[in-house]
């Protein structure tokens, strides 16, 4: 297997078209299971297809192993590739599908043989590999795709949102099953989505993009709990991070323009040390369940009204209108509390984050 070493690529499709990819650098290690993840135009399959050789980045350099793989075809980087759309031959058989690139190398027929039969024995499909593909649910023609990469033994995996196309059940069992299959074949993986929670469940490491640009790479844990950028603490979590416009003023507290949302406190004297303009705007985030919902008349951080409550069985979701903003507050479902309601809010001050307004960027506190 291999490392993957991306230095400095960027990606124009034509001269007066924005970048596609700018200026990104990532490594990745020898049997590790990274996730690009991002929404739709942000880059990550356009680098993908750049590691894979399918596309050709307009600079930098992309190592595989320690070979520098720029102009390199396809066959000859040593990669498996699999498609959102499975691209599976549907005139031959699944044994077939998944023999062809054995063939193709003029392997001999027995140890064709030899591989298929374990590869289908890795993946469960032994009693369909007489079957044609257009004959077999979706969930039968990704594993097929898959036995037909895995076969070839190739330093690294590249996954295009591989599941987008199974139904939900489905795409939760396949989670496990494809992060089971690179532990135990020990390979380099790299896996594009804009599924966080196929993110989340899978990587080792996320790497999250947006509009080109690379905006943290991490642990999932690390990514969920210290995001270096707003866009990440607003793209990982449901719900997504709530975050509110605000700005320090002359006595000590943390509030919006209007004065519905104030914080003081020991939080204020670590932020006043952190940045030089009392005046700069701020975006304070804070997690849903990191908010507190209390129910009595007492004095409370602040104070609002409960516009709506969904009820996920497990878990509770409520809507507070406070002023402009709507704070999200995920409870134990045993709190149930009517629409229309006045109740107070809590934080947990440990677990707020702050944001510079105009760069986009986390204080650290």
């Amino acid at each position: 297997m291999a490392e993957v070493k991306i230095k400095n690529i960027s990606k124009r499709f034509s001269p007066n078209s924005p970048l596609a990819v700018n200026n990104l650098n990532l490594d990745i290690a020898d049997g590790e299971f990274l996730v690009l993840l991002g929404p739709s135009g942000c880059g990550k399959t356009t680098t993908l297809r750049c590691v894979a050789g399918l596309e050709t980045q307009t600079a930098g350099d992309i190592y595989i192993g320690d070979r520098l793989v720029n102009g390199l075809p396809v066959g000859e980087r040593d990669i498996a590739f699999v498609f959102q759309f499975y691209a599976l031959y549907p005139h031959l058989s699944a044994y077939d599908n998944i023999a062809f690139p054995l063939r193709a190398q003029k392997l001999q027929k027995d140890e064709v043989d030899k591989r298929v039969q374990q590869v289908a024995k890795q993946l469960r499909i032994e009693n369909i590999l007489n079957r044609r593909p257009s004959s077999l649910p979706s969930g039968e023609q990704q594993r097929i795709a898959l036995g037909r990469a895995i076969i070839r033994r190739p330093q690294v995996f590249l996954m295009d949102e591989p599941l987008t196309n199974l139904d939900a059940a489905l795409r939760t069992d396949m989670r496990v099953e494809l992060k089971l299959l690179q532990e135990n074949l020990a390979t380099t993986m790299v896996y594009v989505t804009h599924d966080q929670i196929e993110a989340m469940s899978m990587a080792d490491r996320i790497a999250v993009m947006d509009q080109g640009v690379l905006q943290q790479v991490n642990t999932p844990l690390e990514i969920y709990n210290h995001p270096s950028t707003l866009f990440v603490a607003g793209f990982i979590g449901t719900p997504p991070m709530n975050l509110i416009d605000c700005h320090l003023n002359g006595s000590n507290t943390l509030s919006d323009e209007k004065g519905d949302f104030k914080l003081s406190g020991s939080l204020i004297e670590k932020l006043k040390s952190k940045i030089q303009d009392p005046e700069k705007p701020l975006i304070v985030g804070v997690r849903s369940e990191d908010v507190f919902i209390d129910t009595a008349d007492g004095p409370s951080e602040v104070r609002g009204e409960i516009v709506a409550r969904e009820s996920l069985g497990d878990e509770t979701i409520y809507a507070v209108e406070i002023g402009e903003y709507i704070i999200r507050v995920k409870t134990d479902p045993t709190l149930v509390l009517n629409t229309g309601t006045n109740v107070g809010l809590n934080f947990a001050r440990d677990r707020i984050h702050i944001f510079d307004a105009k760069s986009k960027e986390a204080i650290k506190l």
